[in-house]
């Protein structure tokens, strides 16, 4: 397994990722960053254990919507979208390796 280091909102973080995976590693760390940021730079939370549990709210609520457009489509309602099979593992692993490293930080903003 490789390991790609990587930042989050000015943070360093130290990634394990499967050979190949790098690419799609890099662009889920950017959506992570992209939507912490907007948080923090919103001005209303500052704790980063609380900017990453609402960002990782709004990026599961997101996924979510993804995981209910078949339906939609099935029923006529909907456009179809293409939802790759890992994005729902990749994501709830990158969730997780990041609730370990702000466990650890301790720190405020």
């Amino acid at each position: 397994m490789k390991q790609l280091e990587v930042q989050i909102m000015g943070q360093s973080y130290l990634l394990g990722c499967p050979e190949g995976g790098e690419s799609r590693l890099l662009e889920a760390v950017e959506r992570v960053d992209t939507a912490m940021c907007k948080i923090r730079d919103a001005g209303k939370v500052r704790a980063r254990d609380r900017i990453a549990v609402l960002a990782a709210l709004n990026l599961a609520f997101d996924l979510s919507d993804k995981s209910a457009a078949p339906a939609a489509v099935a029923t006529g309602t909907g456009t179809p979208l293409a939802i790759e099979g890992d994005s729902a593992l990749l994501l709830t692993s990158l969730l997780e390796r990041l609730d370990v490293a702000l466990s650890d930080d301790g720190r405020l903003l």
